[in-house]
């Protein structure tokens, strides 16, 4: 069963180390220097920026538990405007990471779900994110649940750009 739950200061190893994972996971396949991909790990997922990712209240997490098992993360960033999206009033979807054993379970309609409700409880009326060009999943997944492509975002690990997408959804 999963149970999705919102996230404290308490929490932030449990994050930076879900990140870490799950980002390897996910995205570690298309970074071209292995490198890279640790030294972006390094810096992105320690467990202080987590902690002050955290204390940051325009940033919501929520830790993803699968029969207790914690399963993956989600983030929102309030209040984050994106030149591709014409609403003053969005929010930024920035991750839903599930480890790759539960990706499966399809746990992530469901973090998503919450993930909108949450937006719309706090009168968001538009949320966007990015991904990846080449993460086709996750750009099937997104396109449908109604997320539209608005536009695109240039993301830079290491020396390399990588294009994404950004997708956006009224609410």
């Amino acid at each position: 069963m999963l149970e999705i739950k919102l996230a404290n200061q308490s929490n932030a190893e449990l994050i930076a180390l879900l990140g870490r994972i799950t980002y390897s996971e996910s995205h570690g396949h298309f970074i071209e220097n292995q490198q890279d991909l640790f030294d972006y790990n390094t810096v992105a997922f320690s467990i202080e920026k987590v902690a002050k990712d955290l204390e940051d209240t325009n940033n919501i997490y929520f830790i993803l538990y699968y029969n207790s098992f914690p399963a993956g993360y989600a983030k929102i960033v309030l209040n984050a405007k994106n030149e591709n999206v014409s609403s003053n009033n969005c929010c930024r979807l920035e991750r839903i990471y599930i480890l790759n054993e539960f990706i499966p379970l399809k746990l992530g309609q469901q973090t998503l779900d919450v993930m909108l409700n949450k937006a719309k409880e706090l009168k968001f009326d538009t949320v966007w994110l990015t991904t990846y060009i080449k993460n086709y999943r996750a750009i099937k997944f997104y396109q449908k649940n109604e997320f539209l492509e608005v536009g695109n975002y240039s993301f830079r690990v290491g020396e390399t750009d990588y294009d994404n997408f950004v997708f956006s959804k009224s609410l």
